[in-house]
């Protein structure tokens, strides 16, 4: 199966399944696509992005780059978790505490909103940002 966004000459943009490109192409040729919305038989494929599959199989079927380069932020990831103390989000109030010296210096990870995050910048605070996948483990 193939799924199309079509849009009519009305500029309806509607979604429809189709056996294989074959047979969308029989069907609009006998004008058998029909708007949904206007019933315009004057249908045509809109432009749309490409289908991205999210099922774990397709980690198998990723280049050997993209696995190595996942397997390096795992690795990463398995690493923080095991050396740095988890602060959640008290995060930016903790990297402020270790930065102004009021406590002592320790490697922290947790959350930060955009705006705190910001501000952290904004006092010269250094720290990074890291955009973990989602884990598929639970």
């Amino acid at each position: 199966m193939i799924v199309y966004d079509l849009k009519c000459r009305k500029g309806h943009v509607f979604e429809a399944w189709f056996r294989d490109s074959a047979a969308y192409d029989e069907q609009a040729a006998a004008g058998k696509v029909v708007c949904p919305m206007c019933g315009s038989k004057k249908v045509e494929k809109a432009p749309m992005a490409p289908r991205v599959a999210r099922s774990r199989g397709d980690e198998a079927q990723a280049s050997p780059e993209t696995r190595a380069m996942q397997e390096a932020i795992q690795a990463l990831r398995r690493k923080i978790e095991q050396d740095f103390d988890y602060v959640g989000p008290r995060f930016a109030e903790e990297a402020r505490r270790i930065h102004y010296g009021e406590t002592d210096a320790h490697n922290i990870y947790g959350e930060a909103t955009d705006e705190e995050a910001a501000a952290l910048s904004e006092e010269g605070i250094e720290f990074a940002r890291i955009p973990w996948p989602v884990r598929h483990d639970s």
